[in-house]
């Protein structure tokens, strides 16, 4: 692992990452996706950030390429991009949560196992896609 100090490029490169996770609407989001898959509808009613600013910050995250996006529908899923996301709020969250003890609390973070996600499939089109022939 290369020290920040040691490189600029990592640095902007990270403070950028962190300029993401900055934005309270948007950490209250990722925190409500440490759960699992949510609708847009679901992180809303957890959250209470309300529309157009829960869409907003959605995309933004989006293109940070820090959630996935599932269409069922109408709705559209949402879920965390990959497991070093996850860890980075899981551990923000044991660092300045409300904890009496953050190095336990963040070592029960890094020991946490994510629940293996089902990874989003691509049902096809037409009449197999419809009947799951396979």
């Amino acid at each position: 692992m290369t020290a920040l100090y040691q490189n600029r490029a990592l640095a902007d490169a990270m403070t950028e990452k962190l300029r993401v996770y900055a934005q309270p609407q948007r950490l209250m989001i990722l925190s409500c996706l440490l759960e699992g898959e949510k609708t847009v509808g679901q992180i809303d009613a957890a959250t209470a950030i309300g529309q157009p600013a829960l869409s907003q910050q959605l995309a933004e995250l989006r293109r940070a390429d820090m959630v996935r996006t599932r269409r069922a529908a109408k709705q559209v899923h949402y879920t965390l991009a990959d497991d070093t996301i996850a860890l980075c709020v899981r551990s923000m969250e044991a660092m300045m949560g409300d904890t009496n003890d953050p190095a336990q609390a963040l070592n029960a973070a890094l020991e946490h196992r994510p629940q293996v996600a089902t990874p989003f499939t691509q049902i096809p089109a037409g009449t197999a896609g419809f009947a799951r022939i396979g």
